[in-house]
């Protein structure tokens, strides 16, 4: 769950802090004031690409932080945990700064990291919806995905004990194929 966020210079926001509280949060307000700036900086969190563009005008850059808790068993803390990240009392820290030109730097739990790992990260960790995002059930993966989800941790060995079956089973008709191939 996120609990926190801080974002500086982007968009029309200069400056500006959100505390979360547990559950759904919705985001409502007049045009122009900063909704749009908000789920950027939150995507921003999340690997989403970082645009030089989204930098405030007359700022060097743009910052966003956030503050996630998360269970210390959790998938996101594992993933955190294998790039290096800390968690800090079941907290997880990450930051994103977009320079007005240059590349943009991503670091989660004190370390510095690929965009690509926020965005592994965070996808266990929160969920945005938008307008039309109920089209992402036609997705015959999305639906399996919401199945699984609520399967609880017994569900969840299985589908990995299924994925690495699978894989070995992927595995062995390619060597099959490669094997009938040479022969």
């Amino acid at each position: 769950m996120i609990e926190s966020l801080h974002i500086e210079n982007l968009g029309v926001i200069e400056q500006a802090d959100l505390l979360l509280s547990p559950g759904l949060t919705a985001l409502t307000g007049e045009t122009g004031a900063g909704k749009t700036m908000v789920l950027t900086s939150l995507g921003l969190l999340l690997g989403q690409r970082a645009e030089a563009t989204s930098v405030r005008t007359g700022a060097d850059r743009a910052l966003v932080e956030g503050a996630f808790v998360l269970s210390p068993a959790s998938r996101a803390a594992s993933r955190a945990a294998e790039a290096g990240a800390e968690l800090d009392d079941d907290l997880l820290l990450a930051s994103r700064t977009v320079p007005a030109s240059g590349r943009s730097r991503a670091h989660l739990g004190g370390r510095a990291v690929p965009s690509a790992v926020l965005a592994d990260v965070g996808a266990r960790l929160v969920s945005v919806h938008g307008q039309a995002d109920q089209l992402r059930l036609r997705s015959a993966s999305a639906q399996r995905a919401a199945l699984d989800g609520l399967g609880g941790p017994d569900h969840a060995a299985l589908c990995r004990r299924y994925a690495e079956a699978y894989r070995a089973r992927t595995a062995a008709a390619t060597a099959l194929e490669q094997w009938r191939a040479g022969a």
